[in-house]
């Protein structure tokens, strides 16, 4: 790149990078973990194949947002106003839920780490609370910086504590797809894995809002070429840290005699006492720092980008006039939203009574199950009239794009089949 344009990608690098934040969280942490601890490196390429099937539909979002000057969410409304409802709807469902699940395990690793006797309720409240402060003092500006700093802890951490276990790890269990260990997985965690890996297909819609409030913090519009690049550094990031995940988890419970528990205050303590007592305690305060960034900044982002979501769709589909510019800067409507998801998860994890388990696999099997419908959505506006000819997919990400439904829809339908 010529040096001006190295100048140009820097001022509009950081929705990426946001995105890997939300990306790495509850299915790096828990779905990874658990998968190297039940099937040690035999579930390497269920991961690996969701990373790449799943990888047009994310990027189809900063690509749309950089091509048009619109996000997804207008995207939506060109394919129909049925879409976006459609959108909207799944989202106003999905976004108690996913939250409550990133929460409920910030919260119990909170209280872990810090030693705190407080109730799960008031955990979360003010882990809510404290995100909600950041982002009213400093917008996206400092979602942007504090979610970069979060990041380089959580990565360094993260590759520190899985080159310390790599060498305890069986790798003899390597394998492209599940065969002997991973034979004994049951094909509803497989399902699960994959529908938060790397994350669950909502937050497309996310990295194109970013990438317009990067725009507006930057002062000027990110290039197609530039927002494809951020993404994808922070997408690769997001597949190196979960292949790190795997390694943790294979390294210290693969064929151990011991399970991760499936209450939340005994697995977040496992996952940093084991480490620690196979690993030496030296490695506690790594181990400590990597799992606590790592939904810390999941948590932030999803405080943030399920109001950002709603409240763009509901201001979309109140003024049907298609725009061909966007303004990403949040309204009322953006706090309100926030205040009842943040409401509405409080409620949840005071009543809660079942395990942290049974609570992630359920959302990231229903995540699973919408991903054809939101994928198809994104294909489809990236391909729409609105963007340019030269900013479209070309033939070999579009037979890529209709891969991943076919893989998607048909694992979905077995799994529905299963279930009679």
């Amino acid at each position: 790149m010529p040096p001006n344009s190295h100048s140009r990608f820097w001022t509009s690098f950081g929705p990426g990078l946001l995105w890997a934040a939300a990306a790495i969280g509850v299915s790096h942490l828990v779905q990874s973990t658990r998968a190297g601890a039940l099937a040690g490196f035999g579930l390497v390429g269920v991961i690996l194949l969701a990373l790449i099937i799943k990888y047009p539909f994310f990027e189809y979002g900063p690509r749309y947002a950089a091509a048009t000057g619109t996000s997804l969410v207008t995207g939506y409304l060109r394919i129909g106003r049925w879409a976006l409802w459609l959108y909207l709807g799944i989202t106003l469902v999905m976004s108690v839920i996913i939250q409550s699940a990133v929460v409920l395990f910030t919260a119990f690793l909170v209280r872990f780490v810090f030693g705190l006797d407080w109730s799960l309720a008031v955990t979360a409240g003010v882990l809510i609370a404290l995100c909600a402060l950041l982002l009213w003092l400093g917008r996206y500006k400092a979602l942007d910086v504090a979610v970069k700093i979060i990041l380089v802890v959580l990565a360094v951490s993260t590759l520190i504590a899985a080159a310390v276990t790599l060498p305890r790890a069986d790798l003899s269990t390597l394998s492209l797809w599940p065969q002997g260990a991973g034979a004994m997985v049951p094909f509803a965690f497989i399902l699960a894995l994959m529908g938060w890996m790397p994350s669950a297909f909502d937050i497309a819609v996310w990295s194109s809002l970013w990438t317009l409030a990067k725009d507006e913090t930057s002062g000027q519009r990110t290039s197609v070429r530039n927002a494809r690049v951020d993404f994808f550094i922070g997408y690769a990031g997001t597949g190196v840290l979960a292949f790190a995940f795997v390694i943790l988890g294979a390294g210290v419970m693969f064929a151990s005699g011991e399970a991760f528990s499936a209450q939340g205050t005994v697995f977040s303590t496992q996952l940093v006492d084991l480490y620690s007592r196979t690993l030496g305690a030296w490695t506690r305060p790594i181990v400590s720092v990597a799992v606590l960034t790592t939904m810390v900044s999941t948590t932030l982002t999803v405080v943030d980008g399920f109001p950002r979501a709603i409240e763009r769709s509901f201001v979309r589909l109140k003024d049907e006039s298609a725009a061909t510019s966007e303004l990403p800067s949040v309204g009322k409507l953006y706090w309100y939203a926030l205040l009842a998801l943040a409401v509405a998860t409080v409620l949840v994890l005071a009543l809660f009574i079942g395990n942290l388990t049974t609570m992630v696999d359920f959302a990231t099997i229903v995540s699973f199950l919408t991903a054809p419908i939101l994928g198809y959505l994104n294909l489809k506006a990236i391909t729409s009239g609105e963007v340019a000819p030269e900013h479209r997919p070309g033939k070999a990400m579009l037979g890529l794009s209709w891969a991943g439904l076919v893989v998607l829809v048909g694992f979905g339908a077995t799994y529905l089949v299963s279930l009679f």
